[in-house]
Order: structure tokens, then sequence, then C-alpha cells
């Protein structure tokens, strides 16, 4: 991914529910302007979620997502409902659209409950509007929060797109790194190249901090953990910062002086999201875990998995290691997570650069509510090593 782009995680996600047959693909369809989503007469052509990242003015990068029919039956059926439940848990702004020939019915009133649940900003389109009656539209469009549209001639698809831009989250402007550091100031950013890192590219935490120092006109050193002392003694003044991959938080502590502020990556994408002083406070249950509790370790992304990998390999060793106990392991990648997470004693999760702010928030909440402790690789890696007091001092500068 290059700089200049939005990663998935970082757009505004617009999902698009309803029944089968309501017309949801060709909504998006005629939304996006393209053949994003398969139109069928029969009913169930949408069995996956599909996604699109795009550009949609006015609103700017977005992710489209076309959801199967809420009303879906059989075993099948109920897994793509299912599926559609979990697509909830990451969406920024809800599509309900209803077949105007039909109106409102159990089905949409279910999920009207759910996205009001959910907090999630939603705006009712009454599709098929051409082929009802004037009188009809006229009651219908008495609902001020909805809109009448057919997807089949794109009457008042350009509406629905503006509609949509007043339901746009307020992201409140949150920096990644940039309000930590000012002009001119330098940042060493340790980024260990081992088996698990991609091929021919920095990982996201590291692009967007990259970025972010570029755009405030910070000078970025960019090393492995091997050069921290020869990079220190060859620059001329000391750096304001340095941030490391949390895997190397060890090696990178012992070479940097205490007067130099350090972090990482993970600490600041933990902030960034939302949840470090979740991740801080729950970060404490390590020491009173008992042998053979149960632990919760999960990835937010879906690569694959090596022979070192820090999830499945790495942090189980160093807990062990830390606590002189075993534990009982369970792991999720992706969109997975429980939603009942309560047999767990703690759930480690990663920085979370993969997934949108809200459904980390939402797996968070899980957790709160059903009181297990919550905390992140980045955090728990930098209690282990004595250093998370260190690691918190910069946003206290």
């Amino acid at each position: 991914m290059g700089l200049n782009e939005t990663a998935s995680a970082n757009r505004i996600h617009i999902g698009f529910f309803g029944r089968r047959n309501a017309g949801k693909s060709s909504v998006v369809n005629a939304v996006t302007n393209q053949e994003l989503s398969i139109v069928s007469e029969v009913m169930g052509t949408t069995t996956d979620p599909v996604t699109k990242s795009m550009e949609l003015l006015p609103l700017g990068p977005v992710l489209i997502i076309d959801t199967p029919g809420y009303d879906d039956e059989g075993g099948l059926g109920e897994l793509r409902v299912k599926k559609t439940k979990q697509i909830l848990n990451k969406t920024d702004i809800a599509v309900l659209i209803v077949d105007a020939t039909i109106g409102i019915t159990d089905i949409e009133r279910e999920l009207i409950c759910l996205f009001e649940k959910k907090d999630i900003p939603y705006i009712i389109v009454y599709n098929k509007c051409d082929l009802i009656r004037v009188s009809d539209m006229r009651h219908l469009s008495e609902d001020s929060s909805a809109i009448l549209i057919s997807a089949k001639n794109k009457h008042n698809i350009k509406q629905l797109k503006e509609k949509l831009a007043f339901l746009k989250p307020d992201d409140g402007d949150r920096k990644l790194v940039a309000d930590l550091v000012k002009k001119d100031d330098i940042v060493i950013l340790v980024t260990p190249i081992d088996s698990a890192a991609p091929k021919g590219r920095l990982i996201m935490p590291q692009q967007m901090v990259l970025k972010e120092l570029l755009d405030v006109g910070a000078m970025a050193v960019v090393i492995k953990e091997d050069a921290v002392q020869r990079t220190l003694c060859s620059l001329s003044e000391s750096p304001k910062l340095i941030i490391t991959d949390s895997q190397a938080f060890d090696v990178v502590a012992a070479s940097t002086p205490e007067n130099i502020t350090l972090t990482s990556f993970s600490i600041l994408m933990a902030r960034y999201k939302g949840f470090l002083d979740t991740a801080v406070k729950g970060v404490r249950a390590l020491d009173g875990l008992k042998e053979r509790d149960k632990i919760l370790i999960c990835e937010g992304c879906t690569h694959h998995r090596q022979c070192d990998d820090i999830g499945t390999v790495k942090l189980p060793g160093w807990i062990e290691g830390f606590t002189k106990k075993s534990f009982d392991y369970s792991f999720t990648s992706g969109g997975d997570f429980p939603e009942n997470p309560e047999d767990y004693k703690l759930i480690i999760h990663c920085g979370g650069c993969m997934l949108p702010e809200k459904e980390l928030l939402y797996r968070m909440k899980c957790a709160n509510d059903m009181n297990v402790p919550f905390t992140n690789y980045g955090t728990i890696i930098a209690y282990m090593n004595g250093i998370l007091d260190r690691a918190l001092k910069v946003f206290r500068i």
C-alpha cells in the first residue's frame, strides 16, 4: 500500500442492509456507479458480504458493504444472517433498503433496533418507488429520515449520497503521532525485518507514523533494532522520540538512554483506536492469573502464520516465562471474535491497524461487559519488560 492510499480500516464503512429482493445490490450498484454486486430476481443472490473500497463524493474514502438478505432461511441462511450481524460491528453508517411496494415489516424493525442498540447512524431508503403510486410516495416521504429512490432509473441516487454525507462520523482529527512532535524533531523508527514482515513494504502502523511525521515536518530515521546505538552516536542531537516494534522492546530499551522517550507502534495505535486506557488497566490482570486460566489472543489481520508468529508463538512463550505458569490459549484472526467471551480471564488484542475503530471498540465493550480484562500486544510486552511506565511517558510530556 502506498503512503497516499487510505487503508480499509481507516475508511468510512457504509453497510447496506435489508430483506432479500429489496434491491440492496441494485442500490449499491447505483450508488457506486459500478456493477459491484450481482443483481437477479432470484431471492438470496447475495450470499456473502461484498465489499468495495472507493472514493464516494462528498464522503471521501469509504468501504461499501453489500450484505445478504436479513430474512434468509434454512441452515445456510442462518449463517448468512449471522455474518450480516457481524458486519454491524464495523459499520459506521447503515443504509436500510426497504422494498417500497411492501413497506416496513418486522425484518426492517429488527434491523432498526440493532442499529440503535449499536448506536449506528442510519438512513431508511425506500427502493422501487417507480413501482408505487404517487399517493403512496407522499405517505412514505412523511418519514423525515427516509428517502424515496429507484435504483432502476437512478432516481434520487445523488440525493441519497448527499444524505449519507450528513451522517459522516466525526473522527475528531485524531493523530497517531503528529500531536506528540513538532517540525524538525528527530524521531527514530525501529522496524525489525523478520520472517513475518510483509515483503516489499512496511506494516501499516509504520506507514501511518512515517506519513504523519513527514506531514508535520519532523525528521524520521528508519532503522533495524541492532542499529540503535550506532544511530544515536551518529546524530548531532538526541531524538525527540524512539518508536519501536513491540517485539524489539527489550533490545531497544536496553540500547536507549533513560532520558530519551521510548514507545511502540502498538501503543500509539491503541491510543489512536481509543482503547489505550483500557489496555493499561487490563494488563494488570496478568499478575493474578492462575494455572490453566484461559487467555484469548486476537489478531486483526489474516496473514500466514510463521513458525515464530508473535500471537501464537512468541506471546504465549513470553507470558509463561514472565508468570512461571501454563495457560490455555485460544486464537482468533480477521473478523472472528466470540460474542460472549466470559470464559476468558484475559484478552490480548493486536494493535488493530487492520480493523475499523468501531469493531475494535465493540470487542473491547464485549470484554468490559463480561468483566474480562482487555489489553493489547504492545502494552503487555512493555509491562513484561518492566518498561510500561516509560512507554507511556510520551503522552504526559
